[in-house]
C-alpha cells in the first residue's frame, strides 16, 4: 500500500508539474503573439511608407512610360494625372504584391466605362 500511495503522489506531483509548464508556455505563446502582432504593423508601416515614397519618385524613373513633366500629383486617392498630348491618363503606382483599393478599382472602373465628363465652373 505504501509503494501505491508513493507512486499516486508522484503521479499528482508530476501532473501539476506539467499543468504549471502548460501554463507557464501558454503565457509565453500569448507574449510571442503580440510580439508577432507589433512586429507585423510595423513592418507593414515600412511598406506604406517605402510605397509613399516611391510614388513621388516614379515618374523620374526611366521606366516610367510618359514625360515626367506632364504628370501632377493627386495622391489620394489615385496617385496622379499625365495629361499627353492625345491622351490623359490616370496613374496608380504599385510596389511589391500591393492591390488597387475598392475606391481605386470604382475610379478604374468609372474611366474604363467613359464615364468621365468635363465641366467649366466660373464664378459670376
Amino acid at each position: 500500500m505504501d509503494l501505491l500511495a508513493g507512486f499516486g503522489i508522484l503521479l499528482i506531483f508530476l501532473v501539476f508539474v506539467l499543468l504549471m509548464l502548460l501554463i507557464i508556455k501558454n503565457k509565453e505563446i500569448r507574449v510571442l503573439k503580440e510580439l508577432h502582432k507589433d512586429l507585423m504593423f510595423a513592418h507593414k508601416s515600412k511598406i506604406v511608407k517605402h510605397g509613399k515614397s516611391f510614388e513621388q519618385l516614379f515618374p523620374f524613373m526611366s521606366s516610367y512610360p510618359y514625360d515626367s513633366n506632364n504628370f501632377r500629383f493627386l495622391g489620394s486617392p489615385i496617385d496622379g494625372i499625365s495629361f499627353e498630348d492625345d491622351e490623359i491618363v490616370f496613374v496608380e503606382f504599385k510596389t511589391g504584391e500591393s492591390q488597387l483599393s475598392k475606391k481605386q478599382k470604382h475610379i478604374r472602373n468609372l474611366v474604363n466605362d467613359k464615364k468621365i465628363i468635363w465641366k467649366e465652373i466660373r464664378d459670376k
